[in-house]
């Protein structure tokens, strides 16, 4: 199995023992990524629309790191710690994915990492 890491510095650094992303062949996994601000470690300032919108921009810098874009993935998990923001992540989501969506679930959660009220991962497929 031919495996390569990705990594980027648009991306927050891996807080753990994992990489930012692998490729095996065609298909890219994208590891969790919280709202960290890739310059500072720090949580993004701001309301639960900014963190949002900071993960979408942390896995979208990974994606690009890997040859490809959000338009590439085809599941994508959503971890929330306060499922009322659904609604919210529906609107800020369709600013970053166009028809066809990927397939996705989005999971309830007591905590994140860092205190985080957001995480998402992704599966990517790149045909290039």
């Amino acid at each position: 199995m031919n495996r390569q890491i990705i990594q980027t510095d648009l991306a927050p650094r891996a807080i753990g023992t994992y990489a930012q992303a692998v490729r095996v062949g065609d298909t890219v996994y994208l590891s969790g990524q919280i709202p960290l601000v890739p310059q500072t470690m720090e949580l993004v300032d701001g309301d639960m629309e900014a963190q949002i919108r900071r993960v979408f921009d942390n896995l979208s810098a990974v994606a690009q790191a890997a040859n490809g874009s959000l338009a590439d993935v085809v599941k994508l998990n959503i971890f929330l710690t306060d499922l009322n923001d659904f609604a919210l992540l529906n609107q800020v989501m369709a600013e970053y994915f166009q028809q066809p969506y990927p397939a996705r679930a989005a999971i309830g959660e007591a905590a994140l990492p860092k205190g985080a009220a957001v995480e998402m991962d992704a599966v990517m497929v790149l045909d290039h």
